[in-house]
């Protein structure tokens, strides 16, 4: 049985990362950060964590997503993990045949030992009384003072491309014809970055991700040694009660330290029918998604093509909102709109079949989703982008970005974009574009 017990922090943001560096000795963490973010006012909700961590696996569940509910429902607990991309094949009849250089698992879920939850005014941490009492609790905690949080100093690192700045080009008029023919009105194109035989400090390497782009999805996982630093702005799915929650991005612009050409850039995002384009076409297909799960008539959009600025970027974001269906649980609702929209394209099957023929790398966790699950079945999670991915075992980092493709399109600028989208990594790595 899970108990809480009260702590008091006293430097928040140094207490959240010696909770980053104590998973170092641990074998499963999942750790999000929502970095004191506000959910916007359509986003209505009873319960907000700021924080969520889960360290330590007492129990878990890989690979099949069918298995996922019967395991939520032995123990009645949180659980924490991921779902990567590649679980389309287990809903849909896909394949995924591309290179992958990091091998995570296609799902990952554990029930932590140790649950720390912060909702902006008070800390609790989870423990289970078969392994441990308040003392060893406190003891455990009360270690974290002797956790180190230097960092350490990054060489020189050369990033590679698995896709040309010429392939990218020509995979998106390939991607345009297809458009053009009506196979598809849209398609998420992605391409992936990698860096070789570089032995990184993860942990701090997501500190200083989260330094230079704060974000109210970012998160951080640890599965044995693989790795993943996420400073994610959008949220795939929440469930609260009956309530879901979905709110894609599409559409992105440049924040600059100059405030008329950034306000100029946000102007840019808010007028721009392309832009807006994209988005709708993306809210529509999430629409859809949720209404195979919803009470009938349930279905709605909160908010249509809001801006909502971020450090780094400003970005155009939709909220949609539904009642899940009593005939159906919170399983249902991840199976009925996974893959989220925003990263596939509409149709979806279409989209994600032709992402598989035009994509040089498999996606692996990038364009999954982040997470957890209450013991009561209510769930919050991000969709994983901007996100570095490490196999310490093979000294690879990798990393994906992309963009939507509709027939307003320009290649050379789709680009550009996935450059800008790129840059928070970057400047982890002081690698100039």
């Amino acid at each position: 049985m899970r108990k809480y017990l009260n702590i008091h922090p006293g430097d928040e943001r140094t207490f959240k990362q010696q909770i980053c560096q104590a998973s170092r000795n641990e074998g499963a963490a999942v750790i999000l950060d929502s970095n004191g973010f506000q959910s916007p006012a359509c986003v209505k909700s009873d319960i907000n964590y700021d924080f969520v961590a889960g360290l330590q696996s007492v129990g878990d569940c890989t690979n099949d997503i069918h298995q996922l509910k019967l395991f939520h429902d032995q123990y009645q607990d949180w659980i924490l993990g991921f779902l990567a991309y590649d679980v389309k094949n287990q809903l849909e009849e896909l394949l995924s045949d591309n290179p992958d250089r990091i091998e995570m698992p296609d799902m990952y879920f554990f029930r932590p030992r140790y649950l720390f939850l912060n909702d902006g005014n008070s800390w609790q941490v989870g423990y289970l009384d078969d392994y441990d009492d308040e003392s060893s609790v406190k003891n455990y905690i009360s270690e974290f003072e002797s956790i180190c949080l230097t960092e350490e100093p990054l060489g020189d690192i050369k990033l590679n491309h698995q896709v040309s700045h010429a392939e990218y080009l020509e995979a998106i008029e390939k991607v345009l014809w297809h458009i053009q023919r009506g196979d598809i009105y849209e398609l998420n194109y992605c391409m992936e970055f990698f860096i070789q035989d570089v032995d990184l400090m993860p942990q701090c390497v997501y500190e200083r991700l989260k330094t230079i782009s704060p974000t109210p999805f970012s998160s951080f996982v640890k599965y044995h040694d693989k790795f993943l630093m996420g400073a994610s702005p959008e949220r795939y799915l929440k469930k609260e009660g009956a309530r879901m929650v979905s709110q894609p991005i599409k559409g992105t612009s440049p924040r600059d330290n100059n405030p008329f050409i950034d306000r100029a850039n946000k102007r840019y995002l808010i007028n721009s029918e392309k832009e807006q384009a994209e988005n709708i076409m993306i809210t529509d297909l999430v629409r859809n998604d949720l209404s195979r799960v919803a009470r009938r008539g349930s279905v709605k959009v909160d908010e249509l093509c809001g801006i909502y600025s971020f450090k780094q970027v400003h970005q155009m974001i939709s909220t949609i909102s539904a009642e899940l269906d009593g005939s159906y649980n919170w399983l249902d609702a991840i199976k009925a709109s996974f893959p989220m929209g925003s990263m596939t394209g509409a149709p979806k099957v279409s989209a994600m079949q032709l992402i598989e023929k035009y994509e040089s790398s498999k996606r692996g966790l990038y364009s999954g989703t982040i997470g957890y699950v209450t013991p009561e079945g209510d769930f919050d999670f991000n969709v994983v982008i901007r996100s570095l991915l490490y196999n310490r075992k093979k000294q690879c980092a990798s990393f994906m970005v992309g963009g939507a493709i509709t027939n307003q399109s320009e290649p050379q600028k789709e680009y550009e974009e996935c450059l800008l989208k790129a840059s928070a990594i970057m400047k982890v790595f002081n690698i100039e574009q």
